[in-house]
């Protein structure tokens, strides 16, 4: 159609042939456009099919790993899976038919070339077969920095901080020890190795678009040189047909690679995600459901039972053999790591069983020692899965001790827990976890330590009420893992364990008649039980008028700050009456605790007249534009030089593109056929390509370089941001955000965003670029450009503003998914105890149905902008060519060639400007999200040099505290209130209460991880207020609870 409308334009041919002629052009240009865009949306939409097939299976596949295999692949590992790996499978489905489709362009190409140049083009070919060994060489590269990269950012998410630590609820330890640092010099190591293959890649990178500007630069030139050289003469015909034919050529020729490196990390993250896929299950044959005839009343039988937490290793049990019939209570006892959780793993299958056959008979409910909790309302932990019944629910709550702690919050059993628990204390959780064992009423029972994390009184009552031989489960098949002697004398049967095997069975007083080691064990242990139940009693119901006044006039205090609530006054009754239950025979403990449960009601009424907050912050969907301070972040992380410099090179280099192509009109509309002539277009011709190459080269080195640097710079402020947060930062922040900023947040910082950049700046010059040839060549193109840009702009506003959204709701929602994750793989054996695999399932499908909400329509937009911007493009092409005709006797049909040409350009330029435009606002999101948590609040100066301590302090141990007063965040009442001791030196303190009381708080307020509300604590004369969280930590230890 170019060398007709050429031929048109040099001929004396009617017009109405022009007019076709241009018709045609946009009508071929319009069905191409249809045809892709239909294409693109058919494979991209399988792709995310795959991808949520791959991350469900991910899912699925972390609830069936055996503990061999949790320990080969992390959560890190595969967060990792589900985040990159996943997305790049998706990334290759939309370019993977260029693997066959780039080939025949070229092959086509190629034809039409030889038509119109001859056998000049074998010099072209000859160019481009030299350039494959250079590819081939180049993606092996790729590949080895491909697998080092992805080897690292998994490293760099297993390592503490970054995954066991602030992500697993340990970064409290950290901050009590001040180990801030030397962690953080831990990540800081792995991730200088993972920015040094970065860099190398980009490198690499930038060292690529410098062959591949070359390569149609070089075709073209060798094709003209040849051509000339053999005595042809080069008219506008040949040079701008031919010219057509290479920008068609230039298309594979420049996509092919990047699609091959694609092809390439897809493979990478499939041979990553079938690996994964294939690791070890567990062994459902390890537990067997149905029991055999002979001991069919048995409820569980172990004979001959050996178990493993690793097949290859030594078994950590030996010869068990169990026989527990079905409604006993059996304890298991035994020192520290003798294997009791062991032993009721392998009753789970949670172990790898050796040799033997185990037994279990009906359904199963489990409470771990490590009470797990869900990120949802206390309901919906208890209740686990099953249908509410609103009475057997309220039984199982009043006896697992519940009701105080849900008349505490502010929407009772409605309210939401936070993630991994963080508003409940240690017996809370172990209650709530107990209450979900009760509630699901199964028939064997696995209680590993339950009572070791609740006040003794409280115990008592869980085992009186639930557990013992009068308790709601006394039908039930139940296996106590116990340190609580007291109790042992109310089992059915006691299984002692030594050293990973069964040393005696028995009832409590065969055992003791037996006079083994288990009666010496009573014998040493049970008088200092004793005397510490008498003296917790001691304390719990103490003697003392004077105490009795103090707490008088605290209620005082409470009720004049809560005069009137007659809810309160209902939970004050329950629980005066609960509190006189507990000591029936002492009267003056019976008014201590009545005193004492009306300060705690009155705490209760404070509460509720509370205003309620989350305990979970959530990310806000933000409605506005990306503002400019970020792209200015990004810009200043790079170096303003720096990027001066990178957008300086882009400008040169378009403008030695566009130099060539008048150049080349120029060439081909001189009459003068001399060698003297030929030499100097073809001079002129190669150094505009040379210069344009080296332009890029020196670009994409710079942003290479500004990049890296901007990486580094971002991950070291987020980091240091993360380590210097507050403890409030971390109890209300889910897990899976952190996990988002450090895994994908910061691979689009590192990989998409400078790509997205680079991209930008070139199409958006490129699109300038041939506007201006354009209008060079035919002036009348200037009347349309208005009209035509003002919808362009329209669309592109349109486009950007939607698609800005969408992807922000779509990185909001994702994070759920990471959320949901990490809670299912700390909780697995919980949720494999109660068969609760499928429901977790369905509920990870639905997380990911709700982000591809925002994506699949994120998908389809680009197929909405595609259609109107290559149809403004469209429109170009058919005004170039109709000012070509209207114009043909005042311009040269070099330049109509040239026009046309780069018209028929335009089209993907416009097109790739406004998605790289989108794409840089969608992705810029990324440093706009980092950015929001490096400048977030920070916690104290973790070194003051004003105030730092003495060398040696504290070396008296005296510790006063002033009328101190502390909340656990601004807009919450205070937890510690008017509090004043004076400890001297030496002395052994106990401090006791209630569940919740504030006992951790107040040795909380010691390491200043909550900061103190009114008063405070001077240790050694020295007010630790003053000084640096580094020194003060670091000077002071603790074992957390």
């Amino acid at each position: 159609l170019i060398r007709l409308m050429i031929s048109f334009v040099e001929g004396n041919s009617p017009s109405w042939e022009g007019y076709m002629y241009a018709l045609i052009m946009f009508a071929a240009a319009a069905f191409q456009s249809i045809l892709l865009h239909a294409y693109f949306h058919i494979v991209i939409s399988a792709g995310i099919k795959i991808k949520t097939a791959l991350t469900g299976l991910i899912y699925s596949k972390a609830l069936r790993l055996n503990s061999v295999s949790r320990n080969k692949s992390t959560a890190g590992d595969m967060v990792n899976l589900m985040s990159v790996d996943a997305q790049r499978v998706l990334d290759m489905c939309t370019y993977i038919n260029l693997l066959w489709s780039g080939p025949l362009q070229i092959v086509v190409a190629l034809y039409f070339l030889y038509d119109t140049m001859g056998w000049s083009i074998v010099a072209g070919v000859v160019v481009m077969v030299l350039l494959i060994p250079f590819n081939l060489v180049v993606t092996r590269f790729s590949r080895k920095l491909q697998v080092c990269q992805f080897i690292l950012i998994g490293v760099s998410l297993c390592q503490p901080p970054l995954c066991r630590c602030c992500l697993w609820g340990s970064c409290k330890v950290l901050k009590l020890y001040a180990w801030e640092e030397s962690f953080m010099a831990k990540v800081t190591g792995i991730r200088n190795q993972e920015l040094h293959h970065l860099k190398n890649a980009m490198y690499l990178n930038a060292f690529f678009g410098f062959t591949f500007t070359c390569a149609p630069f070089l075709v073209s030139l060798a094709t003209f040189a040849i051509y000339v050289l053999t005595g042809n003469i080069l008219t506008a015909n040949n040079a701008f047909v031919a010219i057509s034919l290479f920008n068609i050529l230039r298309f594979p020729l420049t996509v092919l690679p990047n699609v091959i490196i694609s092809y390439v990390q897809a493979q990478v993250s499939l041979k990553r995600l079938t690996k994964f896929l294939t690791l070890d299950e567990l062994d459902e044959t390890n537990v067997h459901k149905k029991m055999p005839s002979h001991i069919s009343n048995q409820a569980i039988h172990v004979d001959d039972g050996s178990f493993s937490w690793d097949v290859t290793g030594q078994p950590t049990l030996h010869n068990i053999n169990l026989n527990i019939p079905e409604g006993s209570l059996v304890a298991v006892v035994g020192q520290v790591g003798c294997g009791k959780s062991t032993l009721l793993s392998a009753l789970l299958g949670e172990t790898e069983k050796v040799t033997g056959e185990v037994y279990v008979k009906g359904s199963v409910a489990y409470v771990p020692q490590q009470a797990w909790i869900q990120n949802a309302t206390l309901r919906d932990n208890v209740i686990f899965g099953r249908n509410f019944d609103s009475r057997r629910y309220h039984k199982t709550i009043k006896v697992c001790a519940l009701e105080t702690d849900f008349d505490i919050l502010p929407a009772g059993d409605m309210t939401e827990i936070g993630e991994r628990g963080i508003n409940l204390s240690g017996g809370q959780k172990q209650r709530v976890n107990l209450a979900r064992a009760v509630y699901f009423n199964a028939d064997v029972y696995l209680l590993d330590d339950p009572l070791s994390a609740v006040d003794s009184h409280v115990g008592k009552h869980i085992f009186d009420k639930v557990i013992g031989p009068r308790g709601k489960l006394r039908k039930k098949t139940r296996v106590l893992v116990t340190h609580g002697i007291s109790f042992l004398p109310q089992v059915d049967q006691i299984v002692v364990l030594q050293d990973g095997r069964v040393s005696e069975v028995g009832t409590y007083k065969e055992l003791l008649a037996n006079r083994g080691a288990f009666a010496e064990f009573l014998k040493t242990f049970a008088p200092e039980e004793k005397s510490g139940d008498a003296a917790r009693e001691q304390e719990s119901c103490p003697d003392n008028s004077q105490g009795a006044r103090v707490m008088s006039r605290q209620i005082a205090r409470e009720q004049e700050s809560c005069p009137d609530n007659s809810q309160g006054t209902r939970v004050m009754s329950r629980q005066i009456a609960r509190e006189q239950e507990s000591c029936p025979d002492n009267s003056q403990g019976t008014r201590r605790k009545t005193l004492r449960s009306r300060y705690f009601t009155s705490k209760v009424a404070q509460l509720r007249h509370a205003k309620p907050m989350d305990s979970i912050t959530w990310s806000p969907y933000i409605s506005f534009q990306v503002k400019w301070v970020v792209f200015w972040t990004y810009a200043k992380s790079i170096g303003v030089f720096i990027a001066s410099i990178v957008i300086l090179f882009m400008i040169l280099s378009e403008g030695a593109l566009v130099g060539s192509r008048i150049w080349l009109a120029a060439w081909s509309a001189d009459n003068d056929t001399s060698d003297a002539t030929r030499d100097m277009y073809l001079g002129g011709y190669a150094a505009f390509g040379f210069f344009q190459a080296f332009f890029v080269l020196v670009s994409s080195i710079c942003l290479a370089f500004g990049s890296v640097r901007a990486s580094r710079s971002i991950h070291d402020s987020l980091l240091i941001a993360i380590f210097h947060a507050p403890m409030s930062f971390f109890e209300t922040t889910p897990l899976g955000r952190v996990v988002n900023r450090f895994s994908k947040d910061l691979y689009v910082v590192d990989d998409t965003v400078p790509r997205s950049t680079s991209g930008f700046l070139r199409t958006a010059l490129s699109a300038i670029g041939t506007l201006f040839a354009i209008t060079y060549a035919t002036p009348l193109f200037l009347s349309v450009i208005i009209p035509l840009g003002i919808v362009y702009v329209l669309i592109q506003r349109l486009y950007v503003a939607s698609s800005r959204q969408l992807k922000r709701i779509e990185s909001v929602s994702k994070s759920p998914i990471y959320n949901n994750f990490f809670e299912t793989i700390s909780g697995t054996s919980t949720i494999r105890a109660y068969h609760q695999q499928q429901r977790f399932i369905r509920g990870n499908y639905y997380k990911v149905d709700e982000n591809q909400l925002a994506y699949y329509p994120l998908v389809v937009s680009n197929r909405w902008l595609g259609l109107r911007l290559e149809f403004v493009g469209n429109l170009i092409i058919f005004f170039a060519a109709l000012f070509a005709v209207v114009g043909r006797d005042s311009i040269e049909s070099a330049l109509v060639g040239m026009s046309i040409t780069y018209a028929l350009q335009i089209t993907q330029t416009l097109n790739m400007m406004v998605r790289q435009t989108s794409e840089l606002e969608t992705n810029i999101v990324s440093v706009e999200r980092t950015k929001e948590y490096a400048d977030m609040e920070t916690e104290a100066e973790w070194v003051v040099e004003d105030s730092r301590p003495p060398k040696g302090w504290p070396d008296k141990g005296r510790i006063q505290i002033e009328d101190f007063d502390l909340r656990y965040r601004a807009n919450l009442p205070l937890v510690l209130k008017n509090i004043s001791v004076d400890i001297q030196p030496g002395e052994k303190i106990g401090i006791v209460g209630r569940t919740g009381a504030g006992k951790s708080t107040l040795t909380l307020a010691l390491f200043r991880i909550l900061e103190s509300a009114g008063g405070r604590i001077v240790v050694d004369d020295l007010d630790i207020s003053r000084m640096g969280l580094q020194d003060l930590r670091s000077s002071l230890t603790i074992i957390p609870q």
